[in-house]
């Protein structure tokens, strides 16, 4: 039956279903109009269509639904059954036909529905799509319910109980009123982190609409801190549903009582009345005063709260606050060092604030804006895809102010820390420069390039207020089936050490005195400690196969490959480290593989009293449930193994709660306790957020400048490896004729890869950038586009095929969880046909290498471009010679999957391309052969010795263009040994050795 049949049927249906006490309604209420019946009449389906469809975070996170017959109904034979695991957030959607007309629910006074129990306790959010063009693209009105209860129960939501969500909206949000004339349907989100069972039946509108719902008061801010001694002004201002003027009068009355603050010795007391009389514009808006009294003391903060009672419209969600501000007292005072505020502050600390601290929730997840003070907490993050909207610079700062006001409500008004994954840009933020990954990073092997990648993300990453970002990534990836390889500077720990550059760049100073500029980010060293060497097959999450698994080593290749870069990035003041999601199998440790979440011979004694690490350290996003026992033995787990704020996005008052009763029992020392907060505080006050709290909007006009994407342009054209190039066919002239084919030589969501705007990324347009094909164009090429190569072939001097990878992130890209090594069947053809026709150069975009078989045979010029990001003018301006070709390969390219793992140093080596292969373009090969590379590698020894790094370095890269030039295309076992092994040496600084082994190479390669 469709939703209109249905609509118009209402009174009938109404007079045979039963009325129970629970669901009388008054005599004078009109009857019940059912929404959902939940017998076959709506689909599941997608937009335009009316339908129920789910939605989630993650692969894993959707509800799964079926129309279940059941003999304990309420209404009907069947009801809408599902169950649910989320990890991130999920629920389902029923939205009404794009394409018909919006509902009318005004008449009513909610909307309700049978839901079964089970007693979890746990809430379930319901909300509500009112106004805008459809479903989805209407302003989102939300409230929830608790599951107190067992067996079936009908739960009335009246429409005055939901309130507008202040984390996401579609559209940016209409009018901000709930206008209940244009419905177009509801939503169900369903609780995250622990499996369960839902059933649901006969959703309808019931009873008569409120009167109240027709307006609505709100004041400016629900805090309204002031220094001692000031006067708050606080705004209330009423407004109507389609904003028209007030049919009837609203009066609010004001009394300051209650809280901390003591009246007449804190402030004046006031109270009085406000009137907005029939007639009044909506949006009209009045202002109320409170004066402070100053006196001598050093205090901490003190709440005013101002209770209004309002009649003839919605009162407002929350009391207002006014907040006289602490102030006199040691940790305020900037002039004392660091150490001496931290210990100040901390001895005023109660556990349960100490415990708030440690704790750190995404800010989608708050039930409610008030939870930052309730239970003081310490951060807050966005996880992938966690934005505001519009998602707009300005739109950021005021969110995160908007959260950090919430602290000053709070007795000693520590501010919060936000977090973000910004792993290649301010990557979230729509518009904003998106650079490569480190992957592209790794191929550059430009330590200074890598610095400034860093000072732009930084840049833009503060400007929206994020003092803290989630990176660098100093994972050394030694199988490239893993789906975060991308994440990776390489299969080297030299070449991610050289790397690490990146740390000043987001961080400034190694001593963190450069934490409080407008531009600079606390920088975090993850995953800690060998999430690169997970063995293919040991994941034991959900689909994964590689990622979160088990590393399985000897302490000393531990400490040799997993373990050294960061020994490099506390040397250089990295401020937070994140442990890895994996376990940690060490051979002859005797405990068998063990999550790194409880390791605290790594966590603490390790990183923090053997490497001197003093900033803190920060857990994966839930990772606190992967590990064994109930939730307070899970908490004791990680705290004891050393790890001082908990990422729990979704349980933030399960965790503090849990902290703090353990720690009450005696269970966990209150001195570990102590030194956690104290490693947050001290990033707290370097970071300068006790002066400055709020956004430094100063560098907002650099977002996505075109000085910032001048720099990822460049790393872009940097991170391009030229794999082959048989006849000189790349750098192409402009004066060519070129056929350009492939699923990415077009598409910028392909370009970017995963962690683009939402955690896996996707394909298609989503921010501001020049695909490859665009800046091909741009360059001035002679450019015929034919994404298939459907277009006829003929008549052409070159063709580039741009073919890889979609997004993915993390172990949804795993091979073997629905990706694999191969081009897909489309770019096999298109590689194909274009190559069969023409000379041919292939792009591979992708956050690995590719298997190509015997392909490359077939093809004239391979270039592995990674994932360049938003400057695909960087991979133009190689492909036509504006820079030239200069990457390497950062890690080795197999000839087939039989072979991974294979990394530089391997007993048997025989890959397609070595580690730091990379031919060049522009650039003379120095000549003189075996003699000269003689000549070359006393050399290189003698800068050696004489610590020229510069020189040692230079005189090692002609060594390797003599070899290169000599191997050409005829890549075997006894070449790539000694060839990827001198690359090594170099990163190690052993330039002598480096050039002896690319000696080797030539003679073997005949």
């Amino acid at each position: 039956m469709r939703r209109t049949a249905l609509l118009a049927s209402g009174a009938l249906l109404a007079a045979l279903l039963p009325l129970t006490a629970a669901g009388a309604s008054a005599a004078d209420d009109p009857a019940p109009v059912p929404v959902d019946r939940f017998e076959g009449e709506v689909p599941f389906a997608h937009q335009p269509a009316e339908s129920i469809f789910t939605w989630g975070g993650d692969a894993d996170d959707p509800p799964v639904l079926r129309l279940a017959a059941r003999a304990d109904v309420p209404e009907g034979e069947r009801v809408l059954a599902g169950g649910y695991d989320i990890s991130g957030y999920g629920g389902f959607t029923h939205d009404f036909a794009a394409d018909r007309p919006a509902h009318d629910w005004s008449a009513h006074r909610g909307i309700r529905f049978w839901w079964e129990g089970h007693g979890t306790g746990r809430k379930t959010a319901f909300e509500i799509k009112d106004g805008g063009a459809h479903g989805e693209a209407s302003e989102l009105w939300t409230t929830s319910f608790t599951d107190d209860f067992t067996g079936w129960k009908r739960i009335e939501l009246p429409f005055t109980d939901f309130t507008y969500r202040t984390d996401y909206q579609p559209v940016g949000g209409i009018d901000h009123v709930l206008g209940l004339t244009r419905m177009w349907g509801y939503a169900v989100t369903l609780p995250a982190g622990s499996r369960g069972d839902f059933a649901m039946d006969q959703v309808e509108l019931y009873g008569r609409a409120d009167p109240s719902l027709r307006a609505s008061v709100t004041t400016d801010a629900a805090v309204h801190p002031v220094k001692e001694g000031g006067t708050a002004t606080v705004r209330v201002t009423v407004a109507t549903t389609g904003s028209a003027p007030l049919d009837e009068p609203v009066t609010v009355a004001y009394d300051t009582a209650g809280g901390t603050a003591t009246a007449g010795t804190d402030y004046t007391p006031v109270s009085g009345t406000l009137t907005f009389p029939a007639g009044t514009a909506s949006g009209a808006t009045r202002t109320l005063t409170v004066r402070t009294l100053k006196d001598r003391s050093a205090e901490t903060a003190e709440t005013i709260p101002l209770k209004l009672t309002v009649d003839g419209a919605k009162a407002p969600a929350e009391t207002p606050q006014v907040v006289v501000d602490a102030h006199g007292l040691p940790y305020l005072d900037s002039r004392l060092p660091v150490r001496e505020r931290v210990a100040d502050l901390l001895s005023r600390m109660s556990l349960r604030e100490k415990a708030g601290q440690m704790t750190q929730a995404e800010r989608a997840a708050l039930t409610d804006p008030g939870d930052i003070a309730t239970h003081a907490l310490g951060s807050l993050l966005s996880g992938g895809g966690s934005t505001p909207t519009p998602n707009t610079p300005e739109a950021w700062a005021r969110m995160i102010d908007s959260f950090q006001l919430r602290t000053r409500a709070t007795r000693l008004q520590i501010p919060l820390i936000y977090g973000v994954d910004a792993v290649h840009g301010h990557n979230n933020l729509a518009g904003a420069t998106i650079t490569p990954h480190n992957i592209g990073i790794g191929a550059t092997r430009d330590p200074q390039l890598a610095e400034k990648l860093g000072s732009v993300t930084a840049s833009e990453v503060r400007a929206t207020g994020i003092p803290w970002d989630f990176a660098p990534c100093l994972c050394v990836t030694r199988d490239e089936r893993w789906g975060r390889s991308y994440e990776s500077f390489g299969e080297d720990p030299a070449l991610v050490e050289s790397l690490e550059t990146v740390v000043q760049g987001l961080q400034g100073r190694a001593d963190g005195r450069g934490l409080s500029r407008d531009d600079k980010v606390l920088a975090t060293a993850k995953h800690f400690l060998g999430d690169g060497g997970t063995a293919y097959g040991s994941s034991t999450t959900g689909t994964y196969t590689i990622d979160q698994g088990v590393t399985t080593v000897t302490r000393r290749q531990l400490e040799a490959i997993h373990l050294a870069p960061y020994v490099t990035a506390v040397g250089r003041g990295i401020g937070s480290v994140m442990p890895s999601y994996s376990s940690l199998d060490l051979v002859g440790d005797g405990r068998g593989p063990v999550k790194m979440h409880a390791r605290a011979d790594m966590v603490t004694g390790v990183l923090k009293q053997r490497l001197g690490f003093d900033g803190f350290v920060i857990s994966d996003w839930n990772a606190v449930d992967q590990l064994p026992g109930d939730y307070a033995a899970q908490v004791r787990a990680s705290v004891g193994a050393g790890v001082d704020m908990m990422m729990v996005p979704y349980t933030y008052k399960e965790f503090s709660a849990t902290l703090a009763d353990e720690a009450r029992a005696g269970r966990i020392d209150e001195k570990r306790i102590d030194d956690a907060v104290s490693r947050i505080l001290t990033q707290k006050f370097r970071l300068g957020l006790f002066e400055h709290p709020y956004a430094d909007t100063t560098g907002a006009k650099d977002i996505g400048s075109a000085a910032h994407r001048a720099v990822a342009r460049q790393a872009a054209a940097e991170s391009q490896v030229l794999l082959k190039n048989t006849g000189g066919l790349l750098p192409l002239r402009k004066d060519q004729k070129v056929y350009v084919a492939g699923s990415n030589a077009d598409d910028l969501g392909n370009q970017t890869g995963g962690w683009t705007l939402t955690w896996q990324g996707a394909s298609g347009t989503h921010t501001t950038g020049t695909t490859i094909l665009q800046a091909m164009r741009k360059a001035g090429g002679n450019v015929t586009y034919s994404k298939d190569a459907s277009a006829p072939t003929a008549g052409y001097d070159a063709g580039v095929v741009v073919v890889g990878e979609t997004p993915y992130a993390e172990g949804v890209g795993d091979v073997g969880n629905g990706h694999d090594l191969r081009l897909s069947a489309a770019d096999q053809a298109a590689v194909d046909k274009v190559c069969a026709a023409m000379k041919c150069a292939v792009l591979i975009v992708s956050g690995r290498p590719q298997l190509l078989g015997d392909r490359l045979g077939r093809i004239d010029a391979l270039v592995a471009s990674w994932l360049p990001g938003t400057e695909g003018d960087g991979v133009a301006d190689v492909l036509y010679g504006r820079r030239p070709f200069t990457g390497q390969l950062p890690v080795t390219w197999p000839r087939s999957e039989a072979q991974l793992p294979i990394n530089v140093g391997d007993a048997s080596y025989d890959p397609q391309f070595p580690f730091g292969w990379g031919l060049t373009t522009l650039t003379k090969i120095p000549a003189g052969g075996e003699a000269r590379l003689r000549a070359l590698a006393a050399a290189a020894a003698a800068a050696e010795r004489a610590g020229a790094d510069r020189t040692g370095r230079a005189l090692v890269a002609r060594a390797r263009l003599i070899v290169q030039q000599r191997v050409r295309d005829r890549m075997t076992q006894a070449v790539a040994q000694p060839f990827a092994a001198a690359d090594h040496l170099l990163l190690t600084g052993r330039y002598g050795a480096a050039a002896a082994h690319l000696l080797r190479a030539y003679r073997a390669a005949g």
